[in-house]
């Protein structure tokens, strides 16, 4: 009787064995990558903000639109700081006519240097002469005086001016110095209330309206560039050890669901985002689609390895990590690298080992 049960029950194992699915491993290219959620974003993108508070004028450009480097994007209310450069102009004209113009003020005390300078000479000559005529006893000594004291008073004189030249001259200039500073400051201050561009490229966003209250702290709009995208992806932290620059990348697209698009990874950074746990890196197309948008999603695979002629087996048939079931039993095999797949195979099997597929 017992020797019936185990009889029925070899026969039962049989059965099923010839019902389950089977496989005999293969050598083939194994190829093994990294998941990554994939987002398109122009290259260069960056936001555009006001370095002053105030209230919108008029948005220069449209979304869309294409822009040089230095183009105005965006006019904030600049009255007051406008009315100041123009007085800080005019200061500066000003100061630079006193200088340098034909009503100048150094013009009129060179003019009087020159005619102190011929009366000084001509009391020079005078004191001289009546000098020369009181050594040899001649004239009288209210007359020598009187010539003497005109000398000196026309040198005191001259002296005078030529330092009331060189003062005055300084503090021309220097005033000239402080409204050229002045109108440079206030220009600046003006500047700042025009956005330009500071890149060529594409406006994709505008924030505000005219009108509308703007200030430092929150962006106007978008500006990136028009032809060249990058693929920005995020990766698992138990991923991110295995990507290198330079890594092939498959790229989807939701908006090409049937097409597949090369790149290679171009930047890793280095910052983990606590909240999400994941890791940003880029990726460059190699040959991009004809048309791209920011925000595009899709999916990136990196390619970590390919390996040639590597003994694999479907995912599925693989048991607790490690473990293959043959016709014979449970086999235990060492494992290599794997994808969404197959996994290789290193030792254990070979390509004559037909495996059962795993129940359930």
């Amino acid at each position: 009787m017992q020797n019936l049960k185990i009889c029925l029950l070899f026969l039962l194992c049989l059965s099923c064995s010839k019902d389950r699915e089977k496989v005999l491993p293969q050598k083939t290219k194994l190829t093994s990558s990294v998941y990554a959620s994939a987002t398109i974003q122009p290259d260069s993108l960056y936001q555009i903000y006001a370095v002053v508070a105030g209230i919108l004028d008029d948005n220069l450009v449209e979304e869309g639109d294409l822009v040089e480097s230095g183009d105005v994007i965006l006019q904030i209310n600049n009255r007051a700081p406008k009315l100041n450069a123009e007085n800080a102009y005019l200061s500066l004209q000003q100061s630079k006519e006193n200088v340098q113009g034909n009503a100048a003020i150094l013009k009129d005390i060179e003019d009087e240097i020159y005619a102190t300078r011929l009366r000084f000479k001509n009391d020079s000559i005078n004191f001289s002469r009546q000098k020369r005529l009181w050594e040899q006893n001649i004239g009288s000594k209210a007359e020598f005086d009187t010539r003497k004291l005109a000398y000196e008073l026309s040198e005191n004189q001259l002296k005078q001016q030529n330092a009331k030249y060189v003062r005055t001259k300084y503090e021309l200039e220097t005033k000239m110095a402080q409204a050229k500073n002045s109108y440079s400051s206030s220009k600046i201050i003006t500047d700042d209330y025009t956005v330009n561009s500071k890149i060529k490229g594409r406006v994709y966003a505008l924030f505000k309206e005219p009108g509308e209250l703007v200030n430092t702290l929150e962006p106007l709009g978008a500006i990136g560039s028009a032809t060249n995208f990058k693929i920005v992806m995020l990766i698992d932290e138990v991923d991110i050890i295995k990507i290198k620059i330079d890594q092939l990348t498959l790229i989807t697209l939701d908006a090409y669901p049937k097409e597949v698009f090369t790149a290679k990874v171009s930047k890793i950074y280095p910052q983990k985002d606590e909240r999400s746990q994941t890791f940003t890196i880029e990726a460059l197309f190699t040959e991009p689609p004809s048309i791209l948008y920011p925000g595009l999603a899709g999916e990136g695979n990196i390619v970590i390895l390919e390996k040639e002629d590597a003994l694999t087996i479907p995912i599925e048939y693989l048991m607790d990590g490690n473990k293959v079931e043959t016709e014979e039993g449970l086999v235990r095999v060492e494992v290599g690298f794997k994808n969404l797949e197959r996994v290789e195979i290193v030792s254990g099997i070979t390509e004559k080992t037909l495996l059962l597929k795993p129940k359930g």
